[in-house]
């Protein structure tokens, strides 16, 4: 029988009888489970009683449980939103929840402009804008979108469309643009293509088809042969995509198929998408959490997370099993879609058979991504024993952390920090610093500074333990700050490894810490007290991993460079604005967000900004 503190059974007895969220905390503080109910009391007590505690995940979580937190909601409805909210914030581990749901690409269409782009994106905005996706693969949207530049030209330029430039660029001379700069089209020709590169992806090609042969045909009609031999090359190539979608049924419209496949605490999830009785597409998605869910639990998840950021909901959903709480998530998807949804577990006839066939296909997914998994642990398990080897280590290097520095001339200096857990980055203990103490170019003094400030939390953390002092948590479990690597890897040569050498051994973690230098120009590893620099094999997989660990290092710390570097020349330009100070360029930044947005605001959208007035406005839009 699980028994815990007297503070958490006060919690538990002075649960309020309404409807909200609760959330459940570690002794970190950490959240680790987010919870709907419509009686917060009951749902949240029934953890704790004796008949829940057969349930392996249940007792895990309970065992974990050191403090609670709960929101009150007006609806059920409210309820759903902010703990799906909140699970997308915190990613709590024992929820069930979509793996790196956050990185998800969409195909974006700034159809606000007059004369739309085409792009991809990672996040939706209410923008004016029309979406497509998610997708799970960003090489698949790139796919998608030299297709559609092929069968519907489009501009991605960010010139101001005038239609009076003396000349077009190259796109519109290998048919990848229709030169509406030039005026080769009008805006309402322009827009039309646009329109119906839409309903392609919307899957509605026969009306793209339908529309093009008719522009065709009165091309011939105005003896227009070049443009109707262009329209009908366009249609040839639409019509063998076409070709390619499977027929599904002609009484089918728009619907979603989604069904899954499990293992462990991981589910592979396939949705088919299907259109006008055609299926136009189809996506899987990994679940981590779902150890111990029943499939009600496991479905309802998946649709929550899953449209929160759909960029379409279809009017029908078909799945193999009834969803949790379905009928709150079908309020919420009917109130996303504006009108009914219908969520159906169909029992016979060609729907049964869809989802049948998208159950194959998740069990069929799960089962190749397990042995990529298996094999990819395989690997890096050897990467490592090999590295130990070669580096004469005693074991392992559970923990790996690479350090790197980039700056211009000493200037934006930053440094980064990436780690690595058994092989596999673990981007949550990631930080980056930015240079406070170096001047001018300074690389070994720059290093220097990101180590000591690193370590030093560490032997902070150490004296506080020595103390009693309980260590303080991050955002996803302890402090990264707070555990100690098995190596420290550091970019460069002898001079970034004497560098790092020194701070360990000031700081009294030398004894404790391996460390080691890479410089890239042999990829040679330097080690202290060794004459000779290490060679790794070449094609070796512990080469490779520590490649791949010193190139995220510099591809984060350029990241966060190229960040300031951006930040400073905005602020720059607007420091050269008259009338334009400190507080009214932070109020600016603050408001737009990008030189480019701040150029494209109206008279009136600057004077309203907090501190301007109409003569500072009038001044940023003539000097930008």
């Amino acid at each position: 029988m699980y028994t815990h503190s007297a503070e958490l059974q006060e919690q538990l007895d002075t649960l309020p009888q309404k409807t909200g969220i609760y959330l459940m905390k570690d002794v970190n503080g950490t959240i680790i489970y987010v919870g709907k109910a419509v009686n917060l009391r009951s749902r949240v007590r029934s953890y704790f009683h004796a008949a829940a505690q057969q349930f392996p995940k249940l007792a895990r979580l309970v065992g974990d449980v050191c403090r609670l937190e709960f929101i009150i909601t007006a609806s059920e409805l409210e309820a759903l939103i902010l703990e799906n909210n909140l699970i997308k914030q915190h990613k709590p581990r024992y929820n069930v929840r979509l793996k790196d749901d956050k990185n998800y690409p969409y195909i974006k269409v700034t159809w606000q402009e007059p004369f739309p782009k085409v792009m991809t994106t990672r996040q939706m905005k209410q923008d004016g804008a029309r979406y497509f996706g998610p997708y799970t693969s960003v090489q698949a949207v790139y796919q998608a979108l030299d297709l559609l530049r092929k069968l519907f030209p489009y501009r991605t330029c960010d010139r101001e469309i005038t239609g009076k430039d003396p000349r077009p660029c190259l796109y519109f001379h290998i048919k990848r643009c229709t030169g509406p700069c030039i005026g080769a089209v009008t805006q309402e020709e322009y827009r039309a293509g646009i329109a119906q590169l839409m309903l392609f992806l919307e899957g509605h090609s026969e009306k793209v088809i339908a529309d093009l042969k008719a522009r065709m045909a009165q091309a011939a009609e105005e003896l227009n042969f070049e443009r109707a031999g262009y329209i009908r090359d366009q249609i040839r190539a639409m019509e063998q995509v076409v070709e390619g979608q499977r027929i599904v049924s002609a009484n089918l419209k728009d619907h979603d198929v989604i069904a899954f496949a499990r293992d462990n605490g991981n589910a592979c999830v396939q949705v088919f998408f299907v259109r006008n009785g055609k299926l136009i597409g189809r996506e899987y998605f990994v679940l981590v959490g779902a150890e111990g869910e029943d499939a009600g639990s496991v479905m309802g998840s998946f649709i929550e997370q899953f449209y929160t950021d759909a960029a379409y909901v279809p009017p029908e959903i078909l799945m193999p099993a009834e969803a949790s709480e379905v009928e709150i998530i079908r309020q919420w998807l009917s109130s996303k879609r504006g009108a009914d949804v219908v969520l159906r577990v169909p029992k016979r006839g060609q729907k049964r058979d869809l989802v049948k066939l998208a159950e194959e296909n998740a069990a069929d997914t799960l089962t190749a991504l397990r042995a990529q998994w298996m094999a990819d642990q395989a690997k890096q398990t050897a990467a490592l024993a090999e590295l130990a080897q070669h580096l004469g280590l005693e074991q392992a290097p559970g923990r790996i952390e690479c350090y790197d520095i980039s700056n211009i001339q000493g200037t934006s200096a930053v440094g980064s920090m990436v780690v690595f857990v058994n092989g596999a980055a673990r981007k949550s203990d990631y930080r980056r610093f930015k240079i406070r103490t170096v001047e001018g170019a300074d690389d070994y003094a720059m290093m220097g500074e990101v180590l000591r400030r690193r370590f030093l939390r560490a032997r902070l953390a150490a004296r506080s333990a020595e103390e009693g002092a309980q260590a303080p948590a991050g955002r996803n479990g302890p402090d990264p700050f707070l555990l100690l690597p098995d190596l420290v890897l550091v970019d460069g040569g002898k001079g970034q490894l004497n560098v790092a050498v020194g701070v360990l051994g000031e700081l009294g973690f030398l004894d404790q810490v391996q460390v080691a230098s890479l410089a890239k120009q042999q990829e040679e590893i330097f080690m202290p007290g060794r004459e000779q620099s290490i060679m790794l094999p070449r094609h070796s997989e512990s080469l490779y991993l520590v490649q791949r660990v010193r190139d995220e290092a510099h591809r984060f710390a350029i990241g966060y460079h190229r960040q300031l570097r951006q930040k400073s020349g905005l602020s720059s330009r607007l420091e050269e604005i008259p009338g334009i100070g400190p507080k009214r360029r932070q109020a600016l930044l603050k408001r737009f967000g990008s030189l480019e947005q701040i150029r494209q605001a109206s008279l009136d959208e600057l004077a309203g900004v907090a501190g301007m007035t109409a003569e500072a406005a009038r001044q940023v839009k003539e000097r930008l």
